[in-house]
């Protein structure tokens, strides 16, 4: 998405597309909203291409640059690292974006990292990491896709680890107020020998 933010970043050089394989020196983006600041600098503008959904969120084609970073987030995730971020329970938040095309693309892309970044409890202070996902949400990305979950309290490396690592690992970056109780489901879900 090219928006306000983005275009800040190019006018400091942050972005520049130098460091690209593909579309080098060029921002690439499948849509854009912001101000009239954004509409007037990519019209006609020869360093900014708008490409359709079916390229842009391709995983092949995000894994052709190098060192591709994705920071997606989530509404919640479950202790075995299943990322809900398009609902709450049965109700839908908003849609699931190119979430997984990038967590893919991202793991694919030499050097790359897929990073699932959420605060660990809402504003009305739920815990976001829980035991279950609430009946009823999606799983935008799968468990197994899953590799860097960060929260305010760390960040952990999910990928290949097995399930009672995984609940370790995410009950270490929950809030402390939320881990008693996060401990308890994992031991009622993986037996006594579960934190061994």
């Amino acid at each position: 998405m090219f928006a306000d933010g983005a275009l800040e970043l190019i006018r400091k050089g942050i972005i520049d597309g130098s460091c690209k394989k593909i579309d080098t020196g060029k921002v690439v983006a499948s849509f854009l909203l912001g101000s009239q600041q954004v509409y007037d600098f990519i019209d006609r503008n020869p360093s900014v291409q708008m490409r359709d959904i079916a390229y842009t969120n391709d995983p092949w084609v995000i894994s052709r640059n190098p060192r591709v970073v994705s920071i997606n987030s989530a509404t919640e995730i479950d202790l075995t690292g299943q990322v809900c971020a398009d609902s709450i329970g049965t109700r839908i938040y908003s849609g699931t974006g190119g979430q997984l095309d990038f967590v893919r693309g991202a793991k694919m892309s030499e050097g790359g990292k897929a990073i699932i970044a959420l605060a660990s409890r809402t504003a009305k202070l739920a815990p976001k990491i829980v035991p279950t996902l609430k009946p009823g949400a999606g799983v935008v990305t799968p468990r197994a896709d899953v590799q860097w979950v960060v929260t305010e309290y760390g960040a952990v490396n999910l990928y290949g680890k097995s399930l009672q690592e995984r609940a370790r690992l995410l009950i270490s970056i929950a809030h402390p107020d939320d881990r008693e109780a996060l401990d308890r489901a994992a031991f009622e879900r993986f037996g006594p020998h579960w934190n061994y």
